[in-house]
């Protein structure tokens, strides 16, 4: 278990409800630079470790009838955010089948020095088939091959991460030599989906490679975390289901040559908060009342990679369409969605509903007191070495959670009291990679 749970805020738009938007307070219009530094603001004076930002290639037209769309660049967002922060942690997706190994290396690096060591890249392979027309594909990759493309592009990003040795750097003005070549090496590789050739035009960043994180759950999804991620981020419902994933992936960790603490995990947890249970139940059904049964209907099938289209042909309170997520390409939601479906005889309706708050994983609404209790049982049991919160109103639970609950879970001695220096390997305990020679 590690030392503190680890704190990730989840950053998406107005939050992580569809209709977040539409409650009170709430921003109507597109969100802008300052909304993002309120909440990155508010998440460092809760001690937060980290912010993320998740990203997708491909948008859903049906998405922005119902949702406000704040799909800006993440990194951008991140680097913006750099000067208003000094100690958060800044991660952000981006995709290794939408990708190129090169420039996702450069523009990390870029941000771990600009941030003083406070990058980390969220890995993923994209399950939106919507994606591969806005990259002039004819098709979307299928699982399998893309997990094997993403495992040769974490293996380069990471050669050209270390194509400067650490040092380097001489600035020798006497001599005029600024660095020593011989400690600089090209990654030169030529793989089965990739060639990349050169350097980055700057030396190794502060934590070496930015931190490595990755959702996926499936088994090549745990197959690429055990080998590569720092943090991975997990839908768990239960605590003994909580456990049980941690200790595998642990134990495959510790089957690819690393410890089993160089892997955490963070599962995630959306929340809506309230002084009492009586207000926050009214604030969670406020956002409900909101809702679009619709949405949810289309929904269901574009978070699986389903065709949502033919969900308008369906028969929504009939037998459940097994054939239509059988043929997703989120492999591990879709088979979760049939599996739930399947064990409670739901309709897809009743699905729909069922997944509504945080697909797969946990979702709490209640008091502060109540919630830092449920984060406490998590870690202590070792379900989880933290949690990654996914408010379903921003900045309103942000805020809530940052001002009641972090105080008491450092009352506890679950959550760090302060930052301490360094980079955000170093606020989490994990060491910094040396350059690997392939």
């Amino acid at each position: 278990m590690s030392r503190y749970a680890h704190l990730n805020l989840f950053v998406s738009g107005t939050g992580y409800h569809e209709a977040s938007w539409r409650v009170p307070g709430a921003p109507k219009g597109p969100v802008g630079l300052q909304h993002f530094v309120d909440i990155a603001r508010a998440a460092e004076r809760g001690v937060l470790d980290s912010i993320f930002f998740a990203d997708s290639p491909g948008v859903a037209p049906f998405r922005t009838r119902f949702m406000a769309q704040s799909g800006f660049d993440p990194i951008d967002i991140l680097a913006a955010l750099t000067p208003v922060t000094t100690h958060l942690g800044l991660l952000a997706t981006a995709s290794t089948t939408y990708g190129t190994p090169w420039d996702v290396a450069r523009r990390f690096a870029t941000l771990d020095h600009l941030s003083a060591g406070r990058a980390g890249w969220n890995i993923v392979t994209t399950g939106n088939p919507l994606a591969a027309g806005n990259f002039g594909l004819a098709g979307h990759p299928e699982h399998g091959d893309r997990y094997r493309r993403a495992q040769e592009f974490v293996e380069v990003v990471q050669q050209v991460w270390d194509s400067w040795d650490d040092d380097a750097v001489l600035a020798e003005a006497a001599s005029g030599e600024w660095a020593d070549q011989s400690r600089i090496h090209p990654p030169n590789h030529r793989g089965e989906h990739f060639s990349v050739a050169g350097i980055l035009p700057f030396p190794r960043s502060p934590q070496g490679h930015p931190l490595l994180v990755q959702a996926g759950s499936s088994a090549p999804g745990m197959a690429l975390a055990s080998r590569f991620a720092d943090l991975v981020f997990t839908p768990q419902s239960t605590i003994a289901e909580g456990i049980a994933f941690r200790a595998k992936l642990r134990d495959a960790a510790v089957a690819n040559g690393r410890q089993a603490d160089d892997i955490r995990t963070l599962p995630g947890l959306s929340f809506v908060l309230g002084s009492t249970d009586r207000e926050a139940q009214a604030s969670y059904q406020q956002l409900q009342d909101a809702s679009s049964a619709e949405f949810r209907l289309l929904n269901l099938a574009n978070l699986a990679g389903a065709d949502s289209a033919a969900v308008r042909e369906l028969d929504v309170d009939g037998a459940f369409p097994y054939w239509l997520f059988e043929q997703a390409t989120s492999v591990t939601f879709a088979e979760t969605v049939m599996r739930t479906a399947r064990a409670d005889g739901l309709t897809f309706r009743q699905t729909a509903e069922r997944f509504a708050e945080l697909p797969g994983g946990l979702h709490f609404t209640g008091t502060p007191e109540a919630m830092a209790d449920l984060i406490e049982q998590w870690w202590r049991a070792g379900a989880a070495d933290g949690v990654t919160l996914q408010p379903l109103r921003l900045p309103t639970d942000a805020a809530l959670f940052v001002d009641h609950v972090a105080p008491l879970l450092r009352a506890r001695g679950v959550a760090r009291p302060e930052y301490t220096d360094g980079t955000l390997r170093d606020q989490l305990g994990l060491t910094r990679p040396v350059p690997s020679r392939r």
